[in-house]
């Protein structure tokens, strides 16, 4: 082994020869013997028996079963490898030697806390070390929620525990308005359908618009005529699209299944199986005995309950006295000596601030600084609301001395901030906290005084607390036994009905000006006073502008408190769209999100889905373990594996995030739990991650440069087909990835070298399904805009407007990678210019390259449909990447489809974030809308203004559809600045989004100042011509 380095993680890496490995008996033996790097834990084990024949006290063995194999892993903690199918090159033990030990305690238990383990990142064993009531508390109630969930589904009937399984992939409407701008000249399609277990198959002639009972009667009806056999009923069948986990059932009419869909529009034939239940049953009984393997390998004792708490207590409103906490010192702080440190403290509740700031006094820098003060706030105990976040915030100020002219003016100070820390007042169990914390800080990365203090930050101490700054505080004991906040019940019992409050005309006018602007957030103190007096009103004639209630409400006056809460408790429930916003971090209070979370139920799965991603982001604002949301997104990914599927990858994304890894590992653990069946799913796509990361870093990191070659012989490697092949695309649980095709195989040349990974297609026979793997760019912001496109398109269908758009799938998956999927038979714009040019120089200049292209991959007919796909594409994409200010638009991430649909890719910059040189804004027209594409969308004639005027009001059309939706796209924008995405951080990021959808305005005029953004980026076009032969030069040179 080289000095200074330990551990073999290269070695278990390099090909398949063999690797001597040390091997410790529990009779004394040591056996030493060589083994594959391929050979899994069961074979060693095998090999161990074998071995040890030949020695000494062999018959003090007993059944290889007994015993379990333990190895130091990478992170250097013992691991028992209870997974015995487990290759040992992917336990990578952190040595060559493996210790055999008698098994103790519960096997199937073990054994599926070790799989938990792999598939989510984190040990166990690290929320056991905690030593957490909270945490024991949590991990111990949702896992009996979660079990009990999944007991349940044991019993559901066959076709009820389908639709958990298998949901249907529907279109948006019921039934699509048309087949791209082409409407359909019959509602008649052809569908090839074959039976399980058999090789003939009927081309059968159906209505779009009938239910699968009509199909699956057609099919029957076709195979008793054929072969003479006796009728069946089609409730003993279900259509499977051949080659998924996808399925054609219920009350939807055929049409709205995606798969079928899609077919339609691309002119194939939906091809699908009939499959009988008994063979759904199967898989749903296989389900049920792992389950009820897990159950009866637990013990069946339930823990005892917990004590019951407040023996002796006072309410927290009887205490009529100024809240303080005692700052005793500071550990481990870094800073320049001659500074002076200094600790900034406020009391907040989501996003007010309840009272001054209070800051400590300043001490010299050192290692471990002593203040010893009392930090006294201006709020009494009584006032503090349920949701008091105390933030601090550490930093040093050196005296910055003026020259002598200047000496009438006193010295400044300059503030270098250094961390920051948050902590609830309140424990998880209500009761006002006491004694001594110390809060293990995180760095500082703001620049001026003001933001010093980060409300917006998690309540969680930083996890590295040998490196991290840290702050001792105590809490005092103000009464000699526990001060409770009152519970729900008690603040309504609190409530005065008090008189109701004489109102004028007047104020009635002005409420409804107010309620009638829906952006209007920002208050004058008599407008916050007339929201307050007439509150009454509000619930009873404005109920959705709830948030701006809440927005004015003193939650330092405890009085307002109980009037609020008892408000809400008849508030009439709100569109779950409208909700949404009340889960942002300004809204902590805990009935405020319980009403949410109750709005939120109405969601239906595939809503739920579409804002995913954003209520996962919200978690992140959760004061404690236990909360309604967490519950709530629990209990839906349990009833909708395809939920528990994206659910999953989203919380699994960010487990490295030490802020989150905490919470985020406990509710994967929990959903776990909850789904047995699915972790064997899950951890088959961590493994082929696992590959392609690998993959990727060989491409990298070689000493010498990589070709494709290198990497298919790598592929081919058993080790990689196996991981590889044979898995459910974490895309899409749908689509099984049965075999890596490593001939079709290859890298791309960018930055990053993404994999482009290639798969038989099993339903079509020399079709291809493609991934790419990236490794090395976070792809959180591209998932976005993807999410926010696909979105749009839904709101377009429901009005009857399909654009044809592609949201391709992106799915983050990991600390800067995750996988994109692959759009066959499309081409960079770029690409196809070049293709048509002597020289880069010119390219961008040709108008014809890309009609050109089209009509040499649509000859004769097909033409003018594909240049009806580009016209509704081009249409769909000038309209959204306006909207979301995508940046960064060059004619390498511009592609077109052969079919003539046009897409973007790549959204590393958008909200306006615009790519500059040299100071210079490079992309200065609102959207890309060329000459080139002009030329297309007129058929390449210059006189069709008919068919540019029809693209201009596509784009009009689509423009105030998603303008009377504006405030939707705000708020999911809103809720995802807890992702950390640098372009979206605060409130102001937000401004371009509700400037481009004109919030505040008019239809009218929003439609005015769209249509002079047309005109501009038809007019400045030429801008972007010489934007795109700069890009295709620069490109040119660096190959």
């Amino acid at each position: 082994m080289h000095p200074g380095i330990y551990g073999m993680l290269e070695e278990w890496e390099d090909g398949d020869q063999e690797i001597n490995m040390d091997f410790l008996l529990p009779t004394g033996i040591f056996l030493k013997f060589p083994v594959s790097r391929n050979d899994t834990i069961k074979h060693i084990k095998e090999m161990v028996w074998r071995n040890a024949r030949s020695e000494a006290l062999f018959s003090g063995l007993g059944d290889p079963d007994g015993y379990v194999f333990t190895c130091i892993n990478q992170t250097a903690e013992r691991e028992e490898l209870e997974e015995e199918f487990r290759r040992i090159r992917d336990v990578k033990p952190f040595m060559c030697v493996l210790r055999l030990v008698a098994r103790e305690g519960n096997r199937q238990e073990k054994l599926t806390n070790t799989q938990i383990t792999q598939l989510i990142g984190k040990g166990l064993h690290e929320f056991e070390t905690q030593k957490n009531h909270e945490v024991n508390e949590f991990r111990t109630k949702m896992r009996t929620f979660c079990e009990e969930k999944a007991l349940e589904r044991q019993y559901l009937p066959w076709q009820r525990w389908l639709e958990y399984s298998f949901p249907c992939d529907l279109e948006p409407c019921r039934t699509p308005s048309g087949f791209g701008s082409v409407k359909m000249k019959s509602s008649k399609i052809f569908i090839n359908v074959k039976f399980e277990a058999s090789d003939e198959s009927f081309m059968l002639q159906q209505d779009c618009h009938d239910l699968p009972v009509a199909l699956m009667k057609s099919a029957l009806k076709k195979k008793a005529t054929v072969f003479r056999s006796l009728r069946q009923e089609p409730e003993d069948y279900i259509l499977q699209v051949n080659g998924r986990w996808d399925f054609i059932y219920g009350k939807h009419p055929l049409c709205q299944f995606k798969y079928i869909f899609s077919c339609l529009r691309n002119g194939q034939n939906p091809q699908l199986t009939m499959v009988h239940h008994s063979t759904v049953s199967r898989f749903q009984e296989e389900q049920s005995r792992m389950c009820n393997q897990m159950f009866k390998s637990r013990s069946l004792s339930r823990p005892p309950p917990l004590p019951l708490k407040r023996q002796n207590t006072s309410s927290l409103w009887s205490i009529n006295e100024p809240f303080y906490i005692q700052l005793l010192q500071g550990s481990r702080v870094n800073a320049d000596e001659g500074m002076k440190l200094v600790v900034q403290a406020g009391l907040f509740h989501g996003s007010e601030l309840l009272c001054k700031v209070v800051t400590s006094l300043d001490v010299t820098v050192c290692s471990e600084p002593l203040w010893d003060q009392r930090l006294e706030f201006d709020i009494n105990v009584c006032d503090l609301p349920r949701m008091s976040r105390l933030c601090f915030a550490l930093y040093a100020v050196i005296e910055k001395t003026k020259k002598p002219k200047s000496t009438k003016k006193k010295n400044k100070k300059a503030d270098c901030p250094i961390a920051w820390v948050n902590t609830m007042v309140f424990d998880y169990k209500d009761q006002l906290k006491t004694g001594e914390f110390l809060l293990s800080m995180w760095p500082s990365v703001p620049d001026d005084k003001s933001d010093l203090l980060n409300p917006m930050g998690t309540v969680e101490k930083n996890p590295n607390v040998d490196s991290a700054a840290g702050l001792l505080i105590r809490f005092p004991n103000i009464r000699p036994h526990p001060l409770y906040y009152p519970s729900l019940e008690k603040i309504i019992d609190f409530e005065k009905n008090g008189d109701v409050a004489c109102t004028h005309k007047e104020e009635h006018l002005k409420l409804k000006e107010i309620m009638d602007n829906k952006h209007y957030t920002e208050f004058f103190e008599d407008e916050k006073d007339l929201l307050w007096k007439l509150r009454t009103e509000i619930r009873e004639h404005y109920p959705e502008n709830l948030s701006k209630l809440l927005l004015v409400t003193k939650w330092n006056k405890r009085e307002d408190v109980v009037q609020m809460v008892s408000l809400l408790k008849k508030w009439p429930d709100l569109p779950a769209i409208h909700a949404l916003e009340l889960l942002d971090y300004s809204f902590p209070d805990p009935a405020v999100r319980s009403f949410t979370v109750r709005c939120l139920r109405k969601l239906s799965d595939d809503e739920l889905l579409q804002y995913l991603i954003q209520l996962v982001q919200v978690l992140k604002y959760e004061s404690y373990l236990d909360c309604d949301l967490t519950t709530f997104l629990l209990e839906r990914a349990l009833s909708n594996r395809r939920i528990g599927h994206f659910l999953f990858w989203h919380l699994r994304s960010e487990i490295h995030v030490a802020s989150v890894s905490l919470r985020f590992g406990l509710i994967l653990e929990a959903y776990c739990r909850g789904n047995i069946h699915h972790i064997k799913i899950l951890n088959k796509q961590n493994e082929a991650l696992a590959k392609m990361r690998a993959l990727s870093d060989f491409v990298k990191s070689g000493s010498q440069k990589m070709t494709v070659e290198d990497l298919k012989l790598c592929i081919r490697q058993e080790t990689y087909m196996e991981a590889l092949s044979d898995l459910l695309s974490p895309l899409n649980p749908s689509i099984i990835l049965t075999e890596i095709c490593a001939d079709k195989c290859r890298f791309m040349d960018s930055k990053m070298k993404p994999l482009w990974l290639m798969y038989k297609n099993p339903s079509t026979p020399g079709d291809m399904v493609g991934i790419i793997f990236k490794n090395g760019d976070d792809l959180r912001q591209d998932m976005l805009t993807l999410q926010m496109i696909q979105l749009m398109e839904n709101m377009w269908k429901k009005e009857g407007l399909d654009l044809r758009m592609i949201p391709y799938g992106c799915l983050s998956t990991g600390n800067k990678m995750g996988l994109i999927e692959v759009v066959k038979n499309s081409d960079t714009i770029a690409n196809i210019q070049l293709n048509s040019s002597n020289s880069a120089a010119t390219a961008a200049f040709n108008k014809d390259a890309l009609l050109n292209w089209l009509k040499s991959k649509n000859p004769g007919d097909k033409l003018e449909q594909a240049i009806e796909e580009f016209t509704l594409s081009c249409a769909g994409y000038c309209v959204a990447t306006y909207v979301l200010g995508i940046g960064d638009r060059h004619n390498d991430n511009i592609m077109i489809r052969e079919t003539g649909q046009l897409f973007h890719i790549d959204f590393g910059h958008f909200l306006g974030n615009f790519k500059r040189k040299l100071g210079i804004n490079r992309e200065r027209v609102p959207f890309i809308l060329t000459y080139d594409f002009v030329h297309v969308i007129q058929q390449g004639r210059t006189n069709n203004s008919e068919k540019f005027e029809r693209f201009r009001e596509y784009c009009e059309q689509a423009y105030k559809i998603l303008c009377r939706n504006g405030m939707l796209f705000v708020n999911l924008f809103a809720m995802m600045k807890a992702a950390g995405l640098p372009e979206l951080t605060c409130f102001k990021d937000i401004q371009y989004l509700k400037d481009s959808l004109a919030l505040g305005k008019s239809e009218d005029e929003a439609l005015k100042n769209f249509k002079v953004k047309f005109n501009e980026a038809l007019r400045e076009s030429w801008k972007t011509k010489v934007n795109w032969m700069m890009h295709s030069l620069a490109k040119d040179n660096r190959a």
